[in-house]
């Protein structure tokens, strides 16, 4: 009767235990970190974006100041009347505004996809955000530039039955968003046309069993 012998050298090393996820926690804590960089990235580009397209909206305020017509006023030394009661200099004022802001609305979407045509939804925020701040600057850079605002101290600078401008206004304060809405729906139309969707992967069926 024969003894089985018991093999003499070392055991072999047990296996290290996994860690909570095994292989697949690594993989998703690497995409985890990517993530966060990614949408860090898209942060700081979108806010790069909207800063950009604010500051632009010197140009508007200068282009209104230049094209939007004058309303004359006339004083009698007493009050102040328009000199035209019938003219549509006023509603000239607001349309001059909105056109040259869905102007540049589409100006500053065309730039941006061209520059940042992977951006992502940040992007898009940014020139909406930027596009409203931009209106808003140049808004008040087109009044504060503009003839005076107080205007019975005008009338009296310039003394009776003399013609001066009124002050620049904007009444319809809806035109304040025709730069936004403009430059987002350009913005998407070209991202609908020029960049190429990605390929849908076909349905995995499991394998036919005879």
């Amino acid at each position: 009767m024969t003894v089985p012998m018991t093999p003499s050298g070392p055991y072999p090393p047990e296996p290290a235990p996994e860690s909570p996820g095994g292989p697949m926690a690594y993989a998703d804590g690497r995409r985890g970190g990517n993530l966060g960089g990614d949408l860090g990235r898209e942060v700081r580009t979108g806010a790069v974006v909207a800063v950009a397209v604010a500051a632009s909206g010197v140009l508007l305020g200068l282009l209104w100041l230049w094209l939007a017509p004058r309303v004359p006023l006339i004083s009698d030394g007493r009050a102040v009347y328009l000199k035209d009661g019938e003219g549509e200099q006023a509603i000239g004022i607001d349309g001059w505004f909105t056109l040259l802001a869905a102007g540049l609305g589409v100006v500053s979407a065309a730039v941006v996809f061209w520059c940042f045509r992977r951006g992502g939804v940040a992007v898009v925020v940014g020139l909406a955000v930027g596009g409203v701040l931009a209106s808003l600057l140049a808004w008040r850079l087109g009044v504060w530039l503009g003839p005076p605002t107080d205007v019975e101290a005008h009338a009296r600078e310039v003394g009776p039955n003399k013609v001066f401008d009124q002050p620049l206004k904007l009444q319809a304060k809806a035109a304040l968003l025709a730069w936004p809405m403009l430059a987002m729906a350009t913005h998407l139309f070209l991202t609908a046309t020029f960049v190429p969707r990605e390929p849908t992967p076909a349905p995995a069926f499991p394998p036919h069993q005879k």
